[in-house]
Protein backbone atom coordinates (compact mmCIF):
# COMPACT_ATOMS: atom_id res chain seq x y z
CA UNK A 1 0.00 0.00 0.00
CA UNK A 2 0.75 3.76 -0.59
CA UNK A 3 2.43 5.59 2.38
CA UNK A 4 0.16 8.32 3.45
CA UNK A 5 1.78 11.62 2.61
CA UNK A 6 1.19 14.62 5.43
CA UNK A 7 1.77 18.12 5.34
CA UNK A 8 2.84 19.94 8.68
CA UNK A 9 2.39 23.34 8.57
CA UNK A 10 4.34 24.50 11.56
CA UNK A 11 3.09 28.24 13.28
CA UNK A 12 4.84 28.25 15.93
CA UNK A 13 3.12 28.18 19.72
CA UNK A 14 3.82 26.29 22.91
CA UNK A 15 4.30 22.98 21.35
CA UNK A 16 7.43 24.11 19.56
CA UNK A 17 9.28 26.50 22.14
CA UNK A 18 11.51 26.41 24.52
CA UNK A 19 12.89 28.23 27.27
CA UNK A 20 15.13 31.54 26.99
CA UNK A 21 18.29 30.83 29.49
CA UNK A 22 18.84 34.68 30.39
CA UNK A 23 14.76 35.67 30.54
CA UNK A 24 13.14 32.25 31.31
CA UNK A 25 10.07 32.84 29.17
CA UNK A 26 8.90 30.36 26.52
CA UNK A 27 10.18 31.72 22.77
CA UNK A 28 9.66 29.50 19.71
CA UNK A 29 12.31 27.42 18.06
CA UNK A 30 13.13 25.64 14.49
CA UNK A 31 10.73 23.25 13.35
CA UNK A 32 14.02 20.83 13.12
CA UNK A 33 14.38 21.06 16.70
CA UNK A 34 10.92 20.26 17.08
CA UNK A 35 11.47 16.61 14.81
CA UNK A 36 14.49 15.81 16.95
CA UNK A 37 11.99 15.79 20.26
CA UNK A 38 9.92 13.35 18.54
CA UNK A 39 11.61 9.95 17.14
CA UNK A 40 8.74 8.22 17.47
CA UNK A 41 7.39 10.14 14.31
CA UNK A 42 9.65 7.76 12.36
CA UNK A 43 7.38 4.95 13.91
CA UNK A 44 4.96 5.76 11.45
CA UNK A 45 5.95 5.08 8.28
CA UNK A 46 4.51 8.27 6.58
CA UNK A 47 5.74 10.14 4.08
CA UNK A 48 5.72 13.78 5.95
CA UNK A 49 6.69 17.16 4.41
CA UNK A 50 6.59 20.62 6.65
CA UNK A 51 6.46 23.91 5.92
CA UNK A 52 7.62 26.30 8.81
CA UNK A 53 6.16 29.89 9.06
CA UNK A 54 9.52 32.48 9.62
CA UNK A 55 9.81 33.33 12.23
CA UNK A 56 6.95 30.98 14.25
CA UNK A 57 4.30 32.88 16.26
CA UNK A 58 2.94 33.43 19.40
CA UNK A 59 -1.16 32.87 18.29
CA UNK A 60 -1.50 35.82 19.90
CA UNK A 61 -0.48 37.35 16.80
CA UNK A 62 -2.54 35.30 14.86
CA UNK A 63 -4.08 37.62 11.85
CA UNK A 64 -5.86 37.30 8.65
CA UNK A 65 -2.51 37.44 6.87
CA UNK A 66 -1.63 34.28 8.10
CA UNK A 67 -5.08 32.29 8.12
CA UNK A 68 -4.27 33.21 3.81
CA UNK A 69 -0.69 31.73 4.38
CA UNK A 70 -1.85 28.33 6.13
CA UNK A 71 -4.51 28.48 3.35
CA UNK A 72 -2.03 29.26 0.62
CA UNK A 73 0.14 26.49 1.78
CA UNK A 74 -3.09 23.62 1.82
CA UNK A 75 -4.25 25.21 -1.63
CA UNK A 76 -0.73 24.71 -3.42
CA UNK A 77 -0.22 21.10 -1.86
CA UNK A 78 -4.09 20.38 -1.75
CA UNK A 79 -3.18 17.30 -4.52
CA UNK A 80 0.16 16.18 -3.36
CA UNK A 81 -1.11 15.57 0.31
CA UNK A 82 -3.78 12.88 1.65
CA UNK A 83 -4.17 15.39 4.78
CA UNK A 84 -2.75 18.32 6.96
CA UNK A 85 -2.05 19.16 10.45
CA UNK A 86 -1.13 22.65 11.49
CA UNK A 87 0.77 23.04 14.63
CA UNK A 88 -0.65 26.21 16.35
CA UNK A 89 -0.78 28.30 19.87
CA UNK A 90 -3.83 27.47 21.79
CA UNK A 91 -4.80 30.88 22.46
CA UNK A 92 -6.73 32.10 18.73
CA UNK A 93 -6.65 27.77 17.39
CA UNK A 94 -10.73 28.20 17.96
CA UNK A 95 -10.18 31.36 15.65
CA UNK A 96 -7.98 29.83 12.95
CA UNK A 97 -10.05 26.39 12.34
CA UNK A 98 -13.19 28.59 12.18
CA UNK A 99 -11.54 31.13 9.76
CA UNK A 100 -9.99 28.19 7.65
CA UNK A 101 -13.27 25.99 7.56
CA UNK A 102 -15.22 29.33 5.89
CA UNK A 103 -12.10 29.36 3.47
CA UNK A 104 -11.31 25.78 2.18
CA UNK A 105 -14.43 25.36 0.14
CA UNK A 106 -15.49 21.93 -1.75
CA UNK A 107 -12.59 20.64 1.46
CA UNK A 108 -12.89 16.41 1.41
CA UNK A 109 -9.21 16.00 3.42
CA UNK A 110 -8.68 16.31 6.83
CA UNK A 111 -6.92 19.31 8.28
CA UNK A 112 -6.46 18.72 11.43
CA UNK A 113 -5.28 21.41 13.88
CA UNK A 114 -3.36 20.86 17.41
CA UNK A 115 -1.05 21.84 19.38
CA UNK A 116 -0.15 21.64 23.22
CA UNK A 117 -0.46 23.14 26.67
CA UNK A 118 3.48 22.29 27.54
CA UNK A 119 6.39 22.24 25.09
CA UNK A 120 7.07 19.44 23.41
CA UNK A 121 10.93 19.47 24.68
CA UNK A 122 10.05 18.72 28.20
CA UNK A 123 10.19 15.95 29.69
CA UNK A 124 6.33 15.59 30.93
CA UNK A 125 4.35 17.20 27.49
CA UNK A 126 1.07 16.84 25.89
CA UNK A 127 2.81 17.93 22.81
CA UNK A 128 4.15 14.69 21.69
CA UNK A 129 0.96 12.41 21.68
CA UNK A 130 -0.81 15.29 20.20
CA UNK A 131 1.21 15.65 16.86
CA UNK A 132 1.40 11.91 16.93
CA UNK A 133 -2.37 11.09 16.98
CA UNK A 134 -2.75 13.94 14.88
CA UNK A 135 -0.97 12.88 11.87
CA UNK A 136 -2.35 9.06 12.75
CA UNK A 137 -5.91 11.04 12.12
CA UNK A 138 -4.63 13.06 9.18
CA UNK A 139 -3.56 9.75 7.52
CA UNK A 140 -6.74 7.52 8.88
CA UNK A 141 -8.92 5.85 5.77
CA UNK A 142 -11.75 4.23 5.76
CA UNK A 143 -13.24 0.93 3.98
CA UNK A 144 -12.97 2.49 0.52
CA UNK A 145 -10.12 4.03 1.20
CA UNK A 146 -11.57 7.44 0.86
CA UNK A 147 -9.98 9.72 3.79
CA UNK A 148 -12.14 9.40 7.62
CA UNK A 149 -11.72 13.04 8.29
CA UNK A 150 -12.98 15.75 5.53
CA UNK A 151 -13.36 19.11 7.70
CA UNK A 152 -10.97 20.96 9.64
CA UNK A 153 -10.79 20.19 13.37
CA UNK A 154 -9.08 20.09 16.19
CA UNK A 155 -7.40 17.46 17.99
CA UNK A 156 -5.91 18.02 21.62
CA UNK A 157 -5.28 15.12 24.22
CA UNK A 158 -8.59 12.73 24.30
CA UNK A 159 -10.65 14.21 21.66
CA UNK A 160 -11.06 15.70 17.92
CA UNK A 161 -13.73 18.29 17.50
CA UNK A 162 -15.42 20.09 14.70
CA UNK A 163 -12.96 23.12 14.38
CA UNK A 164 -15.55 25.50 14.02
CA UNK A 165 -17.99 24.40 17.33
CA UNK A 166 -14.72 24.59 19.49
CA UNK A 167 -13.94 26.59 22.24
CA UNK A 168 -10.44 26.75 24.30
CA UNK A 169 -12.24 25.81 27.81
CA UNK A 170 -8.77 25.92 30.11
CA UNK A 171 -5.70 27.39 30.61
CA UNK A 172 -4.44 24.77 32.49
CA UNK A 173 -5.81 21.38 31.32
CA UNK A 174 -4.10 18.88 28.48
CA UNK A 175 -7.99 18.71 27.32
CA UNK A 176 -8.16 22.35 26.50
CA UNK A 177 -10.87 22.82 24.30
CA UNK A 178 -14.55 21.43 24.25
CA UNK A 179 -17.54 21.42 21.79
CA UNK A 180 -20.15 22.12 23.94
CA UNK A 181 -22.77 22.08 21.49
CA UNK A 182 -22.21 19.37 19.08
CA UNK A 183 -20.69 16.15 19.43
CA UNK A 184 -16.93 14.77 19.32
CA UNK A 185 -15.51 13.50 16.15
CA UNK A 186 -13.46 11.00 17.82
CA UNK A 187 -12.58 9.89 21.19
CA UNK A 188 -8.55 8.97 21.73
CA UNK A 189 -8.25 6.27 24.40
CA UNK A 190 -6.61 3.06 23.43
CA UNK A 191 -7.51 3.39 20.01
CA UNK A 192 -9.09 6.40 18.35
CA UNK A 193 -12.92 5.92 18.03
CA UNK A 194 -14.83 7.85 15.43
CA UNK A 195 -18.70 9.22 15.71
CA UNK A 196 -19.29 8.51 12.15
CA UNK A 197 -22.73 10.02 12.25
CA UNK A 198 -20.76 13.45 13.56
CA UNK A 199 -18.58 13.95 11.00
CA UNK A 200 -19.04 15.90 7.94
CA UNK A 201 -18.91 13.31 5.04
CA UNK A 202 -18.63 16.08 1.79
CA UNK A 203 -18.37 13.99 -2.13
CA UNK A 204 -14.24 13.28 -2.14
CA UNK A 205 -12.36 13.85 -5.43
CA UNK A 206 -13.45 17.61 -6.03
CA UNK A 207 -11.97 20.47 -6.90
CA UNK A 208 -10.68 23.18 -3.42
CA UNK A 209 -11.99 26.57 -3.55
CA UNK A 210 -10.46 29.15 -1.59
CA UNK A 211 -12.08 32.11 -0.20
CA UNK A 212 -9.14 34.44 0.99
CA UNK A 213 -10.97 38.15 1.31
CA UNK A 214 -11.67 39.09 4.99
CA UNK A 215 -13.34 42.28 5.95
CA UNK A 216 -12.79 43.42 9.71
CA UNK A 217 -15.31 46.11 9.70
CA UNK A 218 -16.77 44.00 12.48
CA UNK A 219 -16.96 44.33 16.22
CA UNK A 220 -17.76 41.42 19.14
CA UNK A 221 -19.70 43.46 21.87
CA UNK A 222 -20.47 41.62 25.31
CA UNK A 223 -23.12 42.58 27.29
CA UNK A 224 -22.74 43.02 31.31
CA UNK A 225 -24.34 44.89 34.04
CA UNK A 226 -23.58 48.28 33.69
CA UNK A 227 -22.92 49.13 29.81
CA UNK A 228 -23.74 52.67 29.55
CA UNK A 229 -25.58 54.30 26.68
CA UNK A 230 -22.81 56.19 25.54
CA UNK A 231 -20.52 53.24 25.35
CA UNK A 232 -23.19 51.44 23.14
CA UNK A 233 -23.71 54.50 21.09
CA UNK A 234 -19.81 54.65 20.57
CA UNK A 235 -19.18 50.90 19.40
CA UNK A 236 -22.39 51.06 17.14
CA UNK A 237 -21.19 54.44 15.79
CA UNK A 238 -17.71 52.63 14.60
CA UNK A 239 -16.37 54.37 11.23
CA UNK A 240 -17.49 51.93 8.12
CA UNK A 241 -19.02 49.29 11.23
CA UNK A 242 -20.87 46.49 9.08
CA UNK A 243 -21.55 43.74 11.53
CA UNK A 244 -21.22 43.06 15.72
CA UNK A 245 -21.83 39.81 16.61
CA UNK A 246 -23.84 40.80 20.12
CA UNK A 247 -22.97 38.37 23.10
CA UNK A 248 -25.99 38.04 25.24
CA UNK A 249 -26.90 37.00 28.40
CA UNK A 250 -28.53 33.44 28.72
CA UNK A 251 -31.08 31.87 25.93
CA UNK A 252 -30.00 35.34 23.62
CA UNK A 253 -31.25 38.04 26.23
CA UNK A 254 -30.54 41.75 26.70
CA UNK A 255 -31.51 44.84 28.83
CA UNK A 256 -35.39 45.24 27.17
CA UNK A 257 -34.31 49.63 28.58
CA UNK A 258 -35.46 51.69 25.88
CA UNK A 259 -32.28 53.34 25.20
CA UNK A 260 -30.74 49.97 24.71
CA UNK A 261 -33.54 48.62 22.38
CA UNK A 262 -33.26 51.96 20.46
CA UNK A 263 -29.02 51.66 19.94
CA UNK A 264 -29.68 48.49 18.36
CA UNK A 265 -32.77 49.33 16.12
CA UNK A 266 -30.95 52.49 15.22
CA UNK A 267 -27.76 50.19 13.81
CA UNK A 268 -29.89 47.68 11.58
CA UNK A 269 -31.95 50.83 10.28
CA UNK A 270 -27.98 52.23 8.76
CA UNK A 271 -27.55 48.61 7.65
CA UNK A 272 -25.37 47.05 10.43
CA UNK A 273 -25.70 43.48 10.47
CA UNK A 274 -26.39 42.28 14.12
CA UNK A 275 -25.81 38.34 15.22
CA UNK A 276 -27.41 37.36 18.39
CA UNK A 277 -24.62 34.70 20.27
CA UNK A 278 -24.96 33.51 23.65
CA UNK A 279 -22.28 34.12 26.34
CA UNK A 280 -23.06 30.35 27.87
CA UNK A 281 -21.13 27.50 26.95
CA UNK A 282 -23.62 25.14 25.90
CA UNK A 283 -27.42 25.86 24.71
CA UNK A 284 -28.53 27.97 21.74
CA UNK A 285 -30.15 31.25 21.42
CA UNK A 286 -33.86 30.85 21.62
CA UNK A 287 -35.37 34.47 20.52
CA UNK A 288 -38.95 34.21 21.93
CA UNK A 289 -38.19 32.73 25.10
CA UNK A 290 -38.32 35.25 26.89
CA UNK A 291 -39.63 38.97 26.48
CA UNK A 292 -36.10 40.75 26.07
CA UNK A 293 -34.96 38.19 23.51
CA UNK A 294 -37.94 38.83 21.45
CA UNK A 295 -37.72 42.90 21.87
CA UNK A 296 -33.95 41.65 19.98
CA UNK A 297 -35.35 39.88 16.95
CA UNK A 298 -37.91 42.57 16.77
CA UNK A 299 -35.54 45.02 16.31
CA UNK A 300 -33.91 43.30 13.42
CA UNK A 301 -31.10 41.23 15.53
CA UNK A 302 -30.59 37.95 13.45
CA UNK A 303 -29.91 34.58 16.09
CA UNK A 304 -26.72 32.85 15.82
CA UNK A 305 -28.34 30.18 17.29
CA UNK A 306 -25.83 27.54 18.92
CA UNK A 307 -22.98 29.32 17.01
CA UNK A 308 -19.32 29.98 18.84
CA UNK A 309 -18.35 33.25 19.24
CA UNK A 310 -15.20 32.22 17.17
CA UNK A 311 -17.34 30.87 14.20
CA UNK A 312 -19.53 33.99 14.29
CA UNK A 313 -17.28 36.59 13.83
CA UNK A 314 -14.99 34.77 11.37
CA UNK A 315 -18.05 33.50 9.66
CA UNK A 316 -18.99 37.33 9.45
CA UNK A 317 -15.64 38.52 8.44
CA UNK A 318 -15.91 36.34 5.34
CA UNK A 319 -19.08 36.97 4.05
CA UNK A 320 -18.53 40.64 4.02
CA UNK A 321 -15.06 39.67 2.65
CA UNK A 322 -16.64 38.25 -0.91
CA UNK A 323 -18.50 41.43 -1.14
CA UNK A 324 -21.75 39.87 -1.19
CA UNK A 325 -25.00 42.61 -0.55
CA UNK A 326 -26.36 43.16 2.78
CA UNK A 327 -29.22 40.81 2.27
CA UNK A 328 -26.83 38.58 0.90
CA UNK A 329 -24.74 38.65 4.41
CA UNK A 330 -28.04 38.39 6.49
CA UNK A 331 -29.43 35.21 4.17
CA UNK A 332 -26.17 33.50 4.51
CA UNK A 333 -26.01 34.17 8.90
CA UNK A 334 -29.16 32.63 9.05
CA UNK A 335 -28.16 29.33 7.68
CA UNK A 336 -24.94 26.53 8.64
CA UNK A 337 -22.60 27.14 5.38
CA UNK A 338 -19.97 24.03 7.32
CA UNK A 339 -21.68 22.88 10.06
CA UNK A 340 -20.78 25.54 12.30
CA UNK A 341 -24.83 25.88 13.68
CA UNK A 342 -27.28 23.78 14.09
CA UNK A 343 -30.51 25.74 13.00
CA UNK A 344 -33.89 24.90 15.46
Amino acid sequence: MQQPRILIIYTGGTIGMIEDQKTKALRPFDFSHLMENVPKVKMLDYEIDNFQFHPPIDSSDMSIAHWQQMARIIDGNYNRYDGFVVLHGTDTMAYTASALSFMLEGLSKPVIITGSQLPIGEVRTDGEENLITALQIAAATDASGEPVVREVAILFENYLWRGNRSSKRSADNFNAFKSNNYPALARIGLGIEYDTEALAKPATGGPLNVVYDFDQSVAILDLFPGLSSATLRQVLSTPGLKGVVLRTYGAGNSPTAKWFIDAIREAIERGIVVLNVTQCFHGSVCANRYVSGDLLSTAGVLSGYDITCEAAVTKMMSLFGRGLSHDQVVEALRRPLCGEMTVR
